[in-house]
This record gives C-alpha cells, sequence and structure tokens, in this order.
C-alpha cells in the first residue's frame, strides 16, 4: 500500500510516492500539512494519511463498505463557514 508504514524504535518512515488512486488535501492550519487519500482496491481498502512534509504521522486503513459512514460522519461534522467566521474558499488539492 503506498501509505506511510512505522519502522522500529528508531522512528524510520518509508516515504512513499503520492497515491495512485486517490488524492492530497492541503491543510490549511499548519504549514506542510497534508492528508493523503489513497484507495486500494485489491485489498479493499481506503488509507487515510497523515503527513507534515516528508513524514508521515499517522494512518487509518479502512474498509471499503467503512467509506459511507465516514464520509457521513465527516458531513455531520462539517462547520458552514458563515457560522465559523471564515470566507467560503474551495478546498486545496494536489490532484
Amino acid at each position: 500500500m503506498d501509505s506511510c508504514h512505522f519502522g522500529g524504535d528508531d522512528g524510520q518512515v518509508n516515504i512513499s510516492p503520492l497515491p495512485r488512486q486517490g488524492d492530497v488535501v492541503v491543510g490549511r492550519d499548519v504549514a506542510g500539512r497534508t492528508l493523503r487519500i489513497s484507495g486500494h482496491p485489491e485489498s479493499g481498502r481506503v488509507v487515510l494519511s497523515i503527513w507534515q512534509d516528508t513524514v508521515c504521522r499517522a494512518t487509518v486503513r479502512l474498509l471499503a463498505e467503512d467509506v459511507p459512514a465516514v464520509v457521513e460522519m465527516l458531513a455531520r461534522s462539517a462547520i458552514t463557514p458563515t457560522s465559523a467566521g471564515e470566507d467560503a474558499r474551495s478546498l486545496d488539492t494536489a490532484g
């Protein structure tokens, strides 16, 4: 899978290429922070990984059937730009 893999005690990670099937969302709160979303149909997984520059900080491997529930949770949790006092700009992606 093209996600990060944590190494041993030395904290090494394998840096992987951008997802072949998926996208990268650029964070707005911290410079260099991204969320990689990569689909792996061969294993029935979608991997979410949080990166700071070239270092993977965390991953979550979802089963394909769990994705709709996660999308629903995100939609329910969304704060509208008008209620948060932010401007309504489009989400930055690398894809």
